[in-house]
């Protein structure tokens, strides 16, 4: 495992889950994307790659961005670093330890309405083809 634990904070998770500030979020639980119980939490250090997580995150609730703070070792995703975006420019990562919410980001700007239905449109075709499936 390749640790991330030289990437400085804060750090963001984009859902549609609402959680109180002080809870955690934790592995074991299906994706924002799919069905499939995941034994890593995700999380991002760009508030952008947040945006992403909470729009493109499955359910009905609001979208939400939570700031958090890992509790335990972290490592860049292998899903997207290197694999979609090398170098991880989007800062994302991953770990089994759970993620402390520490606070939620109240105003952030979303993605152009259009944008946001290309990139729905693009998973429901991976998920179509059977493509989606994520590195865990």
């Amino acid at each position: 495992m390749t640790y991330a634990r030289d990437a400085a904070g804060p750090f963001y998770h984009g859902t549609r889950a609402d959680l109180a500030v002080g809870g955690f979020l934790s592995p074991g639980f299906a994706s924002n994307f799919q069905a499939q119980a995941l034994s890593w939490i995700y999380f991002a250090g760009t508030l952008d790659a947040a945006t992403w997580g909470a729009e493109l995150a499955k359910g009905e609730g609001r979208e939400r961005i939570y700031i958090v703070e890992p509790t335990g070792a972290f490592e860049d995703d292998p899903n997207l670093t290197d694999k979609k975006f090398p170098g991880n420019p989007t800062a994302s990562y991953r770990s089994r330890a759970p993620l402390r919410i520490v606070g939620e980001v109240e105003s952030w700007e979303p993605h152009p309405p259009e944008r946001v239905a290309e990139m729905k449109a693009f998973l429901d075709r991976l998920a179509a083809e059977g493509d989606m499936r994520i590195i865990d």
